[in-house]
C-alpha cells in the first residue's frame, strides 16, 4: 500500500472523528469531558503528523521549498497542537469548547489542503516503488507496538 494511500485511510477516520466531536462538543456540560476530548485528538493528531513528518513530508521537502509552502505547513501542525494545548489550560466550559471546536476546524483545514496539494503532489514527484515503500515503513511502525 502506497503512504499516500495510508495517509488518506487516517485522513478518513479524524474526519469522522471530527464531525463527532462537532456534534457533540456543544453538548458538553463539563469541562473534563472537553478536556478529555481534546487530549485524544491532541495524540491522534501526535502520532499522525509525526510519521508523516519522517516518512512523507521528508522526502517533499524540496518540493515544498519551492511552492513557497514548507513554512506555512509547519505552522500549520504548531498552531493545531497549541490550540489543543491551549484547551487543556481553559478554566471555563465556553472556553475551552471553542478552543475544541476552533482546533478541529483548523484541522479540517489543514487536511483538506494536505489532500488537495501534498497527496497529489507526492504521487507525481515520487515513484510508485518509493511510495510503497513509505507505506511500508509506516505499516513496520505501527506494528511495532503503542504509539508514544
Amino acid at each position: 500500500m502506497k503512504i499516500t494511500e495510508v495517509l488518506m485511510a487516517e485522513h478518513l477516520v479524524f474526519h469522522n472523528m471530527f464531525n463527532y466531536i462537532e456534534a457533540k462538543a456543544p453538548e458538553v456540560k463539563t469541562l473534563g469531558e472537553l478536556k478529555l476530548m481534546a487530549g485524544l485528538v491532541e495524540s491522534l493528531l501526535k502520532a499522525h503528523s509525526d510519521h508523516e513528518d519522517e516518512l512523507f513530508i521528508g522526502p517533499l521537502e524540496h518540493c515544498f521549498e519551492q511552492i513557497g509552502q514548507r513554512d506555512g505547513f509547519l505552522k500549520e501542525h504548531q498552531e493545531m497542537d497549541g490550540t489543543l494545548q491551549r484547551v487543556q489550560e481553559a478554566k471555563r466550559v465556553g472556553e475551552a469548547r471553542e478552543l475544541l471546536l476552533a482546533a478541529i476546524n483548523h484541522s479540517r483545514k489543514h487536511f483538506h489542503k494536505e489532500e488537495r496539494i501534498v497527496f497529489p503532489m507526492a504521487e507525481r514527484v515520487l515513484k510508485s516503488k518509493t511510495l510503497t515503500t513509505l507505506g511500508q515503513s509506516w505499516m513496520d511502525r505501527r506494528n511495532t507496538g503503542p504509539l508514544p
